[in-house]
């Protein structure tokens, strides 16, 4: 779904989202509530510029709008592969896109995202999975990492991966594998202006997606590990 049947979808004409290359910036009026919009659109690689203005957009609803609800809209093919923007330090910049998020979640800004098209690499968990809570449409597409760039990391061969693919989340990518995971916390399909509603008013501002996941069956272990680690500290 493009990015502007999706913002009529969810707030008709009660909006003033505006595109700047590939970020979408603004807000938007939902039941009477002012909301805050910053993504991205056309699969944007996350250069640099694009995560210093993401992360812009964000400390300026911290600074001007105390408490302001916050939509992520994603569609990202991941980073910049560029080496202007690694030299440029791209990592340090989307880190800070992380930790703009994280301060507006820890200034009581309700922080939602919604991968309505594409989720890749660090653009998405810098993004979504940093979020309170991240969901999805159900055609979106979302994966870290395709098998092949997962073989080299682990040393793992592709045929192995494949079949561990096929019946464990973890090593899948697809959007349904990240809801069993937790990652994603459910889909939007019909009525997305609901979804968001239930969304605002019910997800957490404590992260349960390892529990999620244990749940789910998705993520097993994930969980109990961390609740050993919190007891051992």
């Amino acid at each position: 779904m493009d990015w502007k049947t999706l913002v009529e979808q969810l707030f008709g004409a009660d909006h003033d989202i505006v595109l700047d290359g590939d970020l979408l910036r603004g807000s938007a009026v939902f039941d009477a509530t002012p909301l805050a919009i910053v993504g991205t659109t056309h699969h944007a690689s996350i250069g640099v510029a694009l995560a210093l203005a993401q992360a812009r957009g964000v400390l300026d609803v911290v600074a001007q709008h105390p408490g302001r609800a916050i939509l992520l809209l994603i569609d990202t093919q991941g980073q910049q592969l560029r080496r202007r923007d690694e030299l440029l330090g791209i990592n340090r910049a989307m880190a800070h896109l992380g930790c703009c998020i994280d301060l507006a979640r820890r200034r009581g800004h309700r922080v939602i995202g919604l991968v309505y098209d594409q989720a890749l690499s660090g653009g998405f968990i810098t993004s979504g999975l940093i979020a309170d809570a991240c969901y999805a449409l159900p055609e979106a597409e979302i994966r870290v990492m395709r098998i092949p760039a997962m073989a080299r990391v682990t040393k793992i061969s592709e045929e192995r991966l494949a079949a561990l693919s096929e019946d464990n989340p973890v090593f899948a990518p697809g959007v349904q594998n990240y809801v069993a995971m937790g990652g994603v916390r459910a889909l939007w399909s019909g009525d997305l202006a609901g979804a968001l509603r239930d969304a605002l008013a019910t997800t957490p501002t404590v992260d349960l997606r390892a529990e999620d996941g244990r749940q789910r069956g998705g993520r097993r272990l994930a969980a109990s590990v961390i609740q050993r680690v919190l007891d051992a500290a």
